[in-house]
């Protein structure tokens, strides 16, 4: 049988298929070959004499995420509010560019305009190519325009404390703000439960991935960018490609940089040029062959 893991917790994977949810167990040989099934991995399962399922082999991934363990994202959505806090822009870039690494489409939705205007970050984050929106949470203003994104999708909601990511999700979704709130109390506030990872599925296709006790998702070792692999995760330097006057230019500060000279005429965002900067000046002290054998 086949079907997706929509939760998984303590080694027991529960799997729905067609008709209905299983519960499964994995056979040893993926732990023998270090491979953990994780949420929205998509399997091939079997049924034991009680009606358990075991987990027979787990389709190729077309995404992965370490922390939250999740696999097959279609879509990362980025919450930042415009105000208390304010965004911070080079940590947005970072992840924005890790999801486009990983090929996951980012989104970001700005809150809180009802303080505060937002035009000109969603300019930037348009102007990159990014589908990017604006809610009042107050009055759920925006949230149908989000929610008409998701559908058919298998998307992650990520965002800093306070920035209004639950009650994004309980105006597009009443019945999963129930939810989190339930999981919320059972595991108590603050606790981080990296392990529990559940999908909910949507009415009009596609699900959401429930990350209770996440802020936002962690960069690690394997969300690692090298500099050479940097430019290509900012999608708006893409049609400067090949135009700069040298071919292995960085983008940083050579002349006849095809990048900075877009930047200078207000093609590319100064703020995501900077971003990208920091970025490329990080990944230069990293030594490739650390980690040649991940």
């Amino acid at each position: 049988m086949n079907g997706i893991i929509v939760k998984a917790i303590g080694g027991i994977y529960y799997v729905e298929a067609s008709d209905g949810i299983y519960e499964c167990k994995a056979r040893g040989v993926f732990r023998r070959k270090n491979i953990s099934p994780v949420g929205g991995d998509r399997v091939e399962f079997s049924l034991e004499d009680d009606g358990s399922g075991v987990i027979e082999k787990i389709e190729e991934r077309r995404s992965l995420l370490i922390r939250p363990p999740l696999a097959n994202l279609d879509m990362l959505v980025f919450v930042s509010s415009t105000c208390e806090p304010r965004p911070n822009l080079l940590l947005l870039d970072k992840f924005i560019a890790i999801a486009v690494f990983k090929k996951i489409e980012p989104v970001v939705v700005f809150t809180k305009i009802d303080k505060e205007s937002c035009d000109g970050l969603v300019d930037i984050y348009k102007g990159a190519g990014i589908k990017t929106f604006q809610v009042d949470n107050t009055t759920g203003e925006g949230s149908e325009a989000v929610k008409a994104v998701l559908e058919g999708k298998l998307s992650a909601f990520t965002g800093n404390t306070g920035v209004g990511k639950s009650s994004l999700l309980n105006n597009m979704f009443p019945a999963l703000g129930l939810a989190t709130n339930e999981i919320s109390k059972k595991l108590g506030r603050g606790k981080h439960t990296t392990r529990h990872v559940e999908l909910y599925k949507l009415e009009g296709g596609g699900y959401i991935a429930d990350t209770p006790g996440f802020s936002s998702f962690d960069t690690n070792r394997y969300d690692i960018i090298f500099k050479d692999k940097l430019a290509g995760c900012f999608p708006e330097f893409q049609k400067y490609e090949g135009k700069c006057r040298f071919p292995d230019c960085s983008h940083t500060k050579e002349k006849g940089c095809a990048v900075i000279e877009a930047v200078k005429n207000g093609e590319i965002a100064k703020s995501r040029h900077e971003s990208y900067v920091e970025m490329y000046e990080q990944a230069k002290q990293l030594k490739e062959w650390e980690y040649k054998n991940d």
